[in-house]
């Protein structure tokens, strides 16, 4: 049996599109239990957040420096366990810092802070603290994203040559759409960091083909572009060369006309190639110049035996498809069962530990920060 653990957030307020993901990932399996907040920087909004949530008003806060206080002034079985961090990207690095040395767990949004040198003070601190610290790369929660994984671990392949991601959306390409306003951060330096697109979801191509290779990128050559003024780029085109000699293509836009969530990953090998897509994540193709092509779907005996983690990671029988929150929800799952691994003074198994750590979080900034002096340079190559 699973002890339900107690989750705090911080941010997530009334019409916050990602705290509301982060919570019913969170309680999707039945062993977290949402009982503190900090929702909002203005207190009656938090409140009432509270209350739409049905908490108790009293574990309601204004502030999260607030709620770390009140929290751990609390008897060991009455505080939550862990914070979710859901707030803009120039606040994670001071809000996990006060959660993990007030001993609280964390899981934060990505990416996971504002410059390099923080996201290496942050891992400083997560080490010192000993506690648990997860990054919401969501994509690599899919279970076919891990069957690919697998599938490249073991060879299937044969070498690796190529990578080629793509993250296309759309919905930033119009200046004649009303921007949601608890979106509008995501393209202003001071909330944002140094860059829009790359980091929003530049990061998680490259996570994406860091994790399904296992090789980390190891350097870029960059181009970005910002096609509607006053903003962050909103577009890039990045290639970029990873260990063993593997080259890519990684593209990332968000004013791609008519594109909605549209990332998708090829991996080619000397023997055969796979792809998955986002947008139809229950299977994974993969195809070869001998063999006909193979379509692998979700929830399938021969895909657990294959892949362990993908099999960990299936809530619903094959043809009942599991897509974006599940995802979540898996990560949650591991970094959960990491937490109580620890409690229970055990070595956590490499399946509780597959999930985005404080080392991702780290490899992020760093390619955000590669990819920007890259095109600041005049589109050189810079070594992550």
């Amino acid at each position: 049996m699973r002890r339900i653990l107690k989750m705090g957030m911080v941010g997530g307020g009334i019409g916050a599109f990602i705290g509301q993901v982060h919570r019913r990932a969170a309680r999707m399996d039945g062993h977290v239990q949402m009982i503190a907040g900090a929702f909002d920087i203005v207190p009656e909004k938090s409140l009432e957040q509270g209350r739409i949530l049905g908490l108790d008003p009293a574990r309601c806060y204004g502030t999260a420096d607030e709620m770390i206080a009140a929290e751990k002034a609390l008897p060991a079985g009455e505080r939550v366990d862990f914070i979710s961090i859901c707030t803009p990207n120039n606040t994670h690095f001071s809000i996990a810092k006060a959660c993990l040395e007030a001993g609280f767990h964390v899981m934060c949004e990505k990416p996971m802070t504002m410059t390099v040198d923080e996201a290496n003070a942050l891992a400083d601190i997560v080490k010192k603290s000993g506690r648990v610290f997860g990054l919401l790369h969501t994509y690599t929660g899919y279970p076919m994203v891990k069957l690919a994984k697998d599938l490249v671990k073991a060879g299937d392949l044969g070498r690796i040559r190529k990578v080629v991601v793509e993250y296309p959306q759309g919905w930033l390409g119009n200046l004649a759409r009303t921007m949601p306003l608890k979106a509008a951060w995501r393209t202003d330096p001071k909330t944002s960091g140094i860059s829009c697109c790359m980091g929003d979801i530049g990061t998680h191509a490259a996570n994406l083909a860091e994790y399904v290779t296992g090789l980390k990128i190891t350097e870029v050559l960059a181009d970005l572009s910002r096609y509607l003024g006053g903003r962050l780029d909103d577009d890039g085109n990045v290639l970029f060369h990873m260990q063993k000699g593997v080259k890519g293509v990684l593209i990332a836009t968000q004013i791609a006309t008519g594109q909605e969530n549209g990332l998708n990953i090829w991996v080619y090998g000397d023997k055969k190639s796979l792809c998955w897509y986002q947008e139809n994540p229950n299977i994974i193709r993969v195809i070869s110049d001998t063999e006909p092509e193979q379509v692998w779907k979700r929830g399938n005996p021969y895909v657990a035996a294959k892949s362990p983690a993908a099999a960990r990671n299936v809530r619903t029988p094959s043809g009942h498809p599991e897509a974006f929150i599940e995802a979540f929800a898996n990560h949650y799952m591991n970094f959960t069962d990491t937490i109580r691994a620890r409690e229970a003074k055990r070595k956590p198994t490499e399946l509780e530990l597959d999930f985005p750590s404080v080392a991702d979080g780290v490899r992020g900034m760093k390619f955000i920060s590669a990819v920007v002096a890259s095109a600041k340079k005049g589109n050189v190559w810079v070594k992550i």
